[in-house]
């Protein structure tokens, strides 16, 4: 496998420059170890998907580039293959699922690919593209289980050991398993008693489960603010990898993803999708091994939705107490809200919202039911908050 990650790597080389590998001071001070982090997010179509894309297709014979190629994806992977086909002349084909963002859709048309929207979820587009390749002679580029996609993921595992050669723990997240199993492969060919370490979502632990089954399983999978990597099964080729070079999988709440995307914003400026951030999740949760002193967490992606990204700092904001909602009741006079506002400006609150509740039946007459949504510094600051109200005669 090493030396088809090598070859793959050489490939690539050509078309995608190396992501930044970076030293995050915050990060290791909060976490007891040497944290660095291989922006993969900031990769050509903002995901490493492109890697095992351009890999694959830069293989195909004349005849199979001159024929094109298909593939089933809702997000990276489809942007992916329609800009490594792009850049190498192929004709590329894009099957998404209805459910797929909008926003992932006109990437991919902006890449050079016809998009085909089939089904409500990605086993309808998936059927529907295997049938596309056969009845017009497309090559199927699947989005992690193939030996070529996986070596192209693999680069990034040089890559890290180039850029930082005393690493002893590399930190990936695990969807249908190329990645990892492209990471672990080149890791371990070059640094055998280095440690590598899968991330799943919590909502999604097909690798955890097909480990301990010791083969390929299906797990339901509910919605996560991960989808990128919310598959309900890992790879048949991939597995054997993991299970050969992958230490331990592990999986991290979604309150703690979006933590995660939040610190990645605010500590380091860095926009990151879900997938990407349960890495930085899970040295959250304390599940990076103790022993570790130099780490590097893998962000895979930084595709997220606008409308995604602002619900996921909400969820942050409110994991970390630092947003808090309250309710009480003022009386419905001129100059009651604003000596309300006031006192709340005097404990250093910052009003986000206010919504008003005239008709309630709990609302006595002549009174104005409301609800406040709060910024604060944390918890000690809300209670803060909540003591100051209370003092001044609100109920709270």
């Amino acid at each position: 496998m090493l030396n088809l990650i090598k070859e793959a790597s050489g490939r690539i080389r050509g078309a995608l420059e190396p992501t930044p590998l970076i030293y995050s001071s915050s990060f290791s001070s909060s976490f007891g170890f040497d944290c660095y982090l291989k922006l993969e997010n900031l990769q050509k179509t903002g995901s490493f998907k492109v890697r095992g894309a351009y890999s694959r297709i830069s293989s195909l014979s004349e005849d199979e580039k001159r024929r094109g190629v298909v593939t089933a994806s809702s997000g990276n992977h489809a942007q992916g293959v329609a800009w490594a086909a792009g850049l190498l002349g192929v004709k590329s084909v894009v099957v998404m699922p209805e459910t797929s963002s909008i926003i992932k859709r006109v990437a991919a048309r902006s890449y050079g690919a016809e998009v085909v929207i089939e089904g409500r979820f990605f086993d309808e587009a998936h059927a529907r593209a295997l049938g596309m390749a056969e009845k017009e002679g497309l090559t199927f580029i699947p989005p992690f289980d193939d030996e070529l996609v996986i070596a192209g993921q693999g680069s990034i595992g040089l890559e890290i050991m180039e850029q930082l050669p005393e690493v002893d723990t590399v930190v990936v997240p695990v969807g249908g398993g190329g990645l990892i199993a492209g990471i672990s492969a080149a890791v371990k060919g070059v640094k055998r008693d280095a440690t590598v370490i899968g991330v799943e979502a919590e909502r999604s632990r097909t690798c955890i489960e097909s480990l301990k089954a010791g083969r390929p399983v299906d797990v339901p999978v509910t919605s996560t603010i991960a989808d990128g990597i919310a598959v309900k099964r890992v790879g048949e080729k991939t597995l054997p990898v993991i299970r050969e070079y992958v230490d331990d999988v592990v999986s991290v709440g979604e309150e703690t993803i979006a933590e995660a995307i939040l610190k990645f914003l605010e500590r380091k400026k860095l926009v990151v999708e879900g997938a990407g951030a349960v890495t930085l999740a899970a040295a959250m949760e304390g599940k990076i091994p103790r022993r570790t002193k130099k780490a590097v967490l893998v962000v895979s992606g930084g595709n997220i939705d606008v409308t995604t990204l602002d619900r996921v700092i909400r969820m942050g904001l409110f994991k970390e107490g630092r947003v808090m909602k309250i309710q009480t009741v003022i009386p419905d006079v001129p100059g009651s809200l604003a000596g309300l506002a006031s006192v709340i400006a005097g404990v250093r609150a910052n009003i986000l919202q206010i919504f008003h509740h005239r008709e309630a039946v709990e609302v006595p007459v002549g009174s104005a039911g409301l609800e406040i949504i709060l910024e604060v510094e944390g918890p000690e600051h809300a209670a803060e908050v909540s003591r100051g109200l209370k003092e001044k005669g609100y109920r709270v």
